[in-house]
């Protein structure tokens, strides 16, 4: 795992980024010589037009409809009953 200082990090922080998108699982972040932070990337996420590319074909026009109305309850806000338990 490749370690960087502090000041390493914040005068290369695009070089960092790249790195992550370019494969790089995390990298250490030392002050004095001690290990104070891990940087790590965020997993990948496909986009819902990626998914869905892959099923187009594979459902009816029936099923393709019922998929849609689901998906679109999953984006409607949390009702008010639901909070964060945070708060």
């Amino acid at each position: 795992m490749p370690t960087m200082t502090a000041t390493e990090v914040s005068r290369n922080f695009s070089r960092v980024l790249d790195s992550f998108e370019h494969g790089e699982k995390e990298i250490e972040i030392t002050r004095k010589n001690r290990v104070v932070a891990r940087l790590v990337p965020e997993p990948n996420h496909k986009i819902f037009a990626e998914v869905c590319e892959k099923i187009y074909g594979v459902l009816s026009e029936e099923e393709g409809e019922e998929y849609l109305k689901a998906c679109e309850m999953c984006d409607r806000p949390l009702s008010e009953e639901m909070r964060d338990p945070w708060e």
